[in-house]
Parts: structure tokens; sequence; C-alpha cells
């Protein structure tokens, strides 16, 4: 059996991809798919949620087991994840800045001899951006000062930090001196 879905992006209504999987192929297949459709850096985090129909996320298919109890995209074969038409998925792609693109279940048809699977079968606007630093990333950095050219007067050097001026003659008393080590004692 063939199933279809849609997959859409709330970043541009002009983006759309349709796809055929064989109902015996994987969330796997399904991620390597959409990595290569849409020209993704495969090294880059991704996860499949079973959504409910407010696009809410419930369960988790991650890439690889995370020992969080969590399924593996692998392991999650269509036929037994896929069990109504209008069944809603998320891809989430980019975790920094939770975005994520919208995939249903259209429905099913039989499969053809001639036709390779997985496929896309419609492919329109421009795809996302893979990761993006936009206003919500800028925030957390705002305050992040990476080098500041000017020195602060009022933050002490860092040998003041730990001797001073009387820490020093001490240290030169020392230097002569015989230290007696515990195995002397």
């Amino acid at each position: 059996m063939v199933y279809k879905f849609v997959v859409l992006s709330d970043e541009d209504e002009s983006f759309v991809r349709e796809f055929e999987f064989l109902d015996s192929h994987t969330l796997m297949d399904f991620h390597n798919m959409i990595q290569d459709e849409l020209e993704f850096d495969k090294s880059q985090m991704a996860s499949f949620y079973l959504a409910t129909d407010n696009w809410e996320k419930e369960e988790e298919f991650t890439l690889f087991d995370m020992g969080t109890g969590s399924s593996t995209m692998e392991v999650a074969i269509l036929e037994d994840i896929i069990f109504r038409k209008n069944q809603k998925l998320l891809y989430v792609f980019d975790f920094f800045n939770d975005r994520a693109l919208f995939v249903e279940y259209t429905g099913e048809a039989k499969e053809a001899a001639d036709q390779e699977y997985p496929s896309c079968t419609n492919s329109k606007g421009i795809p996302p951006k893979q990761v993006i630093f936009g206003s919500n990333s800028r925030k957390l950095y705002n305050n992040i000062v990476v080098s500041d050219d000017e020195e602060d007067e009022d933050e002490p050097e860092v040998d003041d930090l730990f001797l001073n001026e009387d820490d020093e003659e001490t240290l030169d008393d020392l230097e002569g001196e015989d230290v007696a080590t515990e195995d002397e004692e």
C-alpha cells in the first residue's frame, strides 16, 4: 500500500511538498527524503512527533536512542503509526528555534509497478532555511560580550587577584631557604 503525505510550512504559504511512501517504510526513510528534497544538512538533529488535530506534540520519534523512552525513527514503521486519515505529524528540524514542518497523511493508493518509492510527487515553493538566527535567538545573546577593547579600570588584573605586594616579598624569602618535605620530618 502507498501512503500519501503533504508537507507544509507556517513560514511560507507557497511551500508545499507531497510525498508517497510504502506502508513498510520508516520515519527514518521519511526523514532522509525530507533532508534530500530540501537540501538540509544531515548532521543536524531532527524529530518527528505524532500530533493532535491542533498540531500539539504527542509521542516523539528521534534520530537515535536518546535513552528517554522515546522511539527512534528507524523502528517507526509507517503502517504502525499512521492509523487514520488526516493523521498529523510534526517534523522538528530546528530545535533551537522550535521550528517544524507540518506533515499530514492524506490517503493511500495502490502501489504502481513502474514507480520508485519513496518519491516526491509535488514540489512548490522555496523550503525554509534549516537554521535561522532570528529575533528569538538574538534575544538570548544580546547581553553576551565576547571581547571588550577597553580595559575596565574597576576590575583588578589577574595577578592582583592572587598575589599582593606582601605575598611577593614572602615568596622571595622562601627562594633561598630549604623547605622541609614530609619525608624529612
